[in-house]
């Protein structure tokens, strides 16, 4: 669960949007440190191979199937995701980054 601006985000719902945009392979959705809000809804993206997105192409494949809150305010690409030898996706890895040295934590 994310908290954005006090209101709750499920980054399973966020993700599912976003996965539904025919150019994305996998995503995965965590909160991130924000001054403002709290936690920012971020987007992590692996592009289907020989396709092309930009970040504008993903928010805008986001508006009007879920809020506006719930819309990732930042979406960043990588090669791969972080995974279990089972493959589940390692969220904490991928949040290990954007909150090392912040004072606040989550697990």
């Amino acid at each position: 669960m994310i908290i954005t601006g006090g209101e709750n985000v499920s980054s399973i719902e966020v993700e599912d949007v976003v996965f539904s945009h025919p150019a994305v392979a996998e995503v995965a959705v965590i909160g991130v440190p924000d001054d403002k809000w709290g936690e920012m809804v971020t987007a992590i993206v692996v592009v289907a191979e020989g396709e092309q997105v930009t970040e504008a192409d993903i928010v805008a494949h986001c508006r009007g199937k879920i809020a506006g809150y719930k819309i990732p305010k930042r979406v960043e690409f990588r090669d791969e995701l972080a995974r279990t030898a089972t493959g589940k996706i390692q969220k904490f890895k991928l949040r290990e980054s954007f909150w090392e040295g912040s004072e606040r934590q989550i697990n």
